[in-house]
């Protein structure tokens, strides 16, 4: 039943207090997590329609079409091989270099473009943040299946490379499927966290060139780190940062499980703990954090 108020008694009232008393309740309120979820799953489709349709639509102007999502990466490795392969020699004293090269670049342009995508995630679609209702967490979260769809491309084509440079497939090659899981949750839940800060601070956009290329410099992409480590140049503490370091966390095991000259005592201590806990830590604290500004998203 609607409580009536008297004239002067609502007068007395704030804001807060009056919408109460007449049953109102703010539009587009953050729910529950546990409802957040639930709502975010009766979407998973939705989710996966939009990053098809956009991975779709990503080269759809271009003569070579979704040939590009293969052909970048590739480009990518040819140039860093020339730099840092030959010109500054970063090749020496790392058996199958090539190969090496190519799978740090591939799982690195798959963390590295969750991370930028994520930025522009909730800015970008601001006019379908306004117009419907639905978790905000669909569009970071689309934006990751859509680059992860990417990589399923990538890493059939990078076993037919591994496959000319003499990697024949192992057993261990298996381990590649539980460093695939690890690695996309830690890259939503990035792009969570980048995708609630730059609904706040688009500027925010501008900077990610800067600080993903200062990562991927210190996560080995085209130099060995243990090699780089091996002179003892280094404080601890730097070397305990460059080996924990989550991209290169990630890069490691991928080149562990697919290339057998790749040693496992270039791999950090516990790396299996440490690969999960980074998974963990960027998905449920990314989720989080970016959920507790969900009613917040496409205002002001």
């Amino acid at each position: 039943m609607t409580t009536t108020l008297t004239e002067p008694a609502a007068e007395r009232l704030s804001p807060a207090e009056l919408a109460a008393a007449h049953g109102l309740t703010v539009s587009g309120a953050r729910p529950s997590l546990p409802e957040y979820v639930r709502q975010l799953w009766s979407r998973r489709h939705f989710v996966t329609a939009f990053a098809t349709a956009r991975m779709a639509a990503t080269y759809s102007t271009a003569k070579l079409g979704q040939v590009w999502h293969l052909v970048t990466p590739l480009l990518n490795a040819l140039v860093y091989y020339f730099i840092f392969g030959i010109i500054m020699k970063a090749s020496h004293g790392v058996p199958d270099y090539v190969p090496f090269l190519i799978t740090g670049v591939f799982v690195w342009d798959f963390i590295g473009s969750s991370v930028n995508a994520g930025t522009r995630a909730i800015h970008s679609n601001i006019g379908l943040v306004r117009a419907l209702h639905f978790p905000r967490a669909s569009l970071p979260i689309s934006t990751v299946v859509q680059l992860f769809q990417q990589l399923m491309v990538t890493m059939a084509a990078l076993a037919i490379l591994l496959l000319t440079f003499g990697q024949l497939p192992t057993p261990s090659w298996l381990l590649a499927v539980p460093t695939l899981a690890l690695m996309a949750v830690f890259a939503a839940g990035c792009a969570m966290v980048m995708a609630r800060i730059g609904s706040k601070m688009p500027d925010v956009s501008q900077l990610m060139p800067f600080v993903l290329r200062t990562w991927m410099y210190s996560s080995g992409v085209m130099w060995s780190i243990d090699q780089m480590l091996a002179n003892d140049a280094f404080p601890h503490w730097v070397s305990v940062a460059l080996k924990m370091n989550p991209a290169a966390v990630y890069i490691d095991l991928m080149r562990f499980s697919l290339i057998d000259t790749f040693p496992a005592h270039a791999l950090p201590p516990h790396v299996w703990a440490v690969a999960a806990g980074w998974a963990l830590l960027a998905g449920v604290g990314g989720f989080i954090f970016f959920w507790k500004a969900e009613e917040a998203y496409g205002r002001g």
